[in-house]
């Protein structure tokens, strides 16, 4: 949901139509870690035990979790708790909390799935993701989903009231005023400042990256293999520069940028969100879908007529906003785009039930999977010291608004969101001198972690090889046979493919 700050880097692969905008840098301390130099090797696989974790069945209420979406087949999952270190701020090292763990896969060897703070808890993507993976990464690993740090069932954070979670997600991208989402954000601030108290900076990705040092060390392995799915690839590139010695064979598939500031994030996603919604016109145009070339036009259509007319639903009504938020979360499922047609031909028959379903995990929650916009906004504006003025927020509004029509205005006053919230203590990582090949996986037309983030990410890193594939939504893994059988290859076998390997559409 909200717009994170990136993490990673890398080179050009042809021209770009993405705007040029300048780079931005945080704060912060350096780590204590052992550097190592020269050019290294791919890590051999490693055998695991996990004397101090207790595992147990956990397979219905994972399929459970899955909120009815649970892969075919007779899957088995187990599940357990480890306890890692709050290490909050004003208590460094001290305090502690749950981090919940789900495995799958028959495999020596740990692969652990780190997922997106705002998306699917980890251990659901892992459990869902094994299903899409070639049988030989789940015999040489097991999959160990993470529900980081204030997601999922890791003590997650719910703090922010309902009535701000509606008042963000319906906020209409096309007003005039800012004043209501402004006030929407502030309210969602001072609860989670009051509720949480001294934990509040402690849910971040600089802390999230501990857990994982934690986490290996349950596992009894010298290096942790790893998978970091979207901004779950900050992450693992955090844990990188900070443990450099336990780099394992690493997985990004759709990296963020760790080149530009904020504001840049934000507009590189508003063009890719219009170039993702291209793709989506044309594959409904391949597969005859109901709204066929005319896609674009029935959208905003779509919107103008919820401006006047909202569809009314039991939580949450369907408003310009919803339906932004609905359409850009169906967008990077690509194994929802039919659904999202679906949805779009239904609420202009004013039915609004099949786009709100694609917004209902941000804003209602449940025991097993809270409202997952908490989490994704408060880990957000904690790995950012930048606030950005409300009325530069105004001026980039109109701007976007003009070049970019379909999405420009809602990510800019996305910019709105951290301005309430406590400015984190910077951090800064050490820089990465010396690291194995790893692998990261880039998609054309990716509307949470655009490409050319992806390739920027890959430059940054000591040894980032680059495979891109030419399709749409977000992230390649699973989705292109060509992107998955070069990273089961790189995982299973220690092959490094190609930098710069295009894999088609």
């Amino acid at each position: 949901m909200l717009v994170a700050l990136s993490a990673l880097a890398a080179c050009s692969a042809g021209p770009s139509t993405r705007p040029v905008i300048a780079v931005h840098g945080d704060g912060g301390e350096p780590s204590v870690a052992a550097t190592p130099s020269g050019p290294r090797d791919v890590p051999p696989l490693e055998s695991y035990e996990t004397p101090g974790l207790s595992w147990s069945t956990c397979t219905d209420s994972a399929r459970a979790r899955m909120r009815g979406a649970a892969p075919a087949g007779d899957w088995e999952y187990e599940c357990a708790r480890l306890t890692v270190r709050l290490d909050v701020p004003s208590r460094p090292g001290r305090g502690s909390l749950g981090m919940s763990l789900l495995r799958v896969g028959t495999g020596g060897s740990p692969l652990v799935v780190v997922g997106e703070a705002g998306g699917e808890p980890g251990t659901v993507k892992a459990a869902r993701l094994a299903a899409s993976l070639p049988p030989s990464v789940l015999s040489t690993f097991t999959l160990i989903g993470v529900d980081r740090r204030g997601t999922g069932e890791s003590d997650p954070v719910q703090c922010v009231p309902d009535a701000a979670r509606i008042g963000i997600v319906e906020a209409d991208p096309g007003a005039e005023s800012h004043e209501e989402l402004a006030d929407a954000y502030t309210l969602a601030s001072r609860e989670c400042v009051l509720d949480l108290e001294n934990r509040l900076p402690a849910v971040d990705s600089w802390r999230a990256s501990a857990d994982l040092e934690q986490l290996r060390e349950a596992l009894g392995v010298p290096h942790l293999n790893a998978i970091g799915i979207g901004e779950g690839a900050r992450v693992l590139t955090l844990y990188a520069s900070r443990f450099p010695d336990r780099i394992g064979r690493m997985v990004f598939d759709g990296a963020p940028d760790p080149t530009l500031d904020v504001a840049a994030v934000a507009e590189t996603r508003a063009v890719a969100a219009e170039e993702a919604f291209s793709a989506f016109q044309k594959d409904c145009v391949i597969r005859a879908c109901p709204l066929g070339a005319g896609a674009t036009d029935r959208y905003r259509a779509l919107v103008e007529s919820l401006r006047d007319r909202p569809l009314r639903g039991a939580v949450f009504d369907v408003t310009p906003g919803t339906a932004a938020e609905a359409v850009l979360a169906g967008l990077a499922d690509r194994n929802r785009w039919p659904a999202l047609a679906e949805a779009i031909v239904a609420a202009e028959g004013g039915d609004g039930a099949k786009l709100a379903a694609f917004v209902e995990p941000l804003l209602v929650g449940r025991e097993d999977d809270p409202a997952r916009l908490d989490a994704g906004l408060i880990t957000g504006c904690n790995d950012t010291t930048t606030r950005i003025p409300p009325e530069r927020v105004i001026g980039m509004t109109e701007d976007w608004r003009t070049k970019h029509p379909l999405f420009g205005a809602y990510f800019a006053r996305q910019l709105l969101a951290c301005g309430p919230f406590p400015v984190p203590q910077a951090v800064k990582a050490p820089k990465l001198t010396s690291a194995p090949p790893m692998l990261v996986l880039t998609t054309a037309s990716d509307p949470v972690t655009p490409r050319e983030g992806g390739e920027r990410a890959a430059q940054a890193l000591p040894a980032g090889v680059v495979v891109a594939w030419q399709g749409g939504g977000h992230g390649a893994l699973g989705q292109s046979a060509c992107a998955t059988k070069a990273a089961e290859e790189f995982l299973v076998s220690a092959k490094v493919p190609t930098n710069g390997t295009s894999c088609p559409p």
